[in-house]
């Protein structure tokens, strides 16, 4: 698959929806490409949106050479948000389950489907990654605190307006604390390709969004 252009086109999205699947010796199901599109484009969505998606799968195609199963990775990244509901505190388990729903009904086998389930439940950042594919795909998630500051600070915005219901003060200690606690960390990203690419340029936007 070619680089993706910027922007990236429709096209593009269906070469990585077709490469998925095709990856994963599988069927692509009829009318889910235009499924997860549409949910990735709710009104209610300011970051986890399909922006975010096309980010996703640009540092994905930079990595590939990296995943060890691309075809799980790569349908695990278009599955990662596709269920976003406001103040749900279950949208990752949601997006895992129906990921899974849809494997099994291509003909995925089980130990497929659980895979693809455990890469998305990574993306709460609450575990240590346990093997390559899933530090992938986590350092994939997290390139956003690498951008360059511009994108960086519109990322910040778009989270808040995902949390315009938490009043202004409570929202700012909350999020003050997720982003310190990326600091703490020994090393942001788990892999050399994003550490050497992303590391720096992601402390220094922490640093001066917590600061």
């Amino acid at each position: 698959m070619k680089p993706f252009k910027t922007p990236t086109t429709h096209g593009d999205l269906i070469q990585s929806w077709q490469r998925a699947w095709r990856n994963l010796n599988l069927p692509a199901p009829a009318g889910l490409f235009e499924r997860l599109l549409a949910a990735y484009n709710e009104p209610h969505r300011h970051y986890h949106t399909q922006q975010h998606i096309v980010e996703c799968l640009e540092h994905f195609d930079a990595a590939l050479a990296l995943a060890t199963e691309p075809g799980e990775v790569e349908i695990a990244l278009w599955f990662h948000d596709a269920i976003y509901i406001l103040r749900g505190a279950d949208n990752e388990l949601r997006s895992a389950d129906w990921a899974m729903q849809e494997l099994a009904a291509s003909g995925a086998t089980t130990q497929v489907q659980a895979r693809v389930h455990n890469l998305i439940m990574t993306t709460l950042h609450n575990a240590i990654p346990s093997d390559a594919d899933q530090q992938l795909l986590v350092d994939i998630d997290l390139a956003i605190l690498g951008a360059a500051p511009a994108r960086f600070n519109e990322y910040d915005r778009q989270v808040r307006a995902e949390y315009s219901w938490v009043p202004g003060l409570l929202y700012r200690i909350k999020r003050r604390a997720v982003l310190k606690h990326f600091l703490t960390r020994d090393h942001l990203y788990n892999t050399s390709h994003f550490r050497n690419r992303y590391e720096q340029q992601a402390k220094a936007n922490l640093q001066t969004a917590t600061g």
